[in-house]
């Protein structure tokens, strides 16, 4: 049971890097910017779509379940 758990875990593990390095960067521009005063821009709203939506909550899902079955290993090894 408990090697399961961790086979799971390690797969859960790659599938969130993979999908942190295939979502797109939210604060374009210069590093500038943000001491510049161009917060506006940095901090505005901006809807996901499409692809990006699905990638966002794919990697929330994965995140939780990452803390979950890590917390489960902690408590019963």
């Amino acid at each position: 049971m408990l090697e399961t758990l961790e086979t799971i875990l390690l797969v859960i593990s790659v599938l969130i890097i993979a999908l942190v390095l295939l979502q797109s960067n939210k604060a374009s521009g210069d590093a500038g910017q943000i001491f510049s005063g161009g917060n506006d821009r940095l901090f505005g709203v901006v809807k996901e779509r499409g692809m990006e939506l699905v990638i966002t909550r794919l990697t929330a899902i994965l995140g939780v379940a990452f803390f979950i079955i890590s917390l489960i290993l902690f408590l019963f090894v």
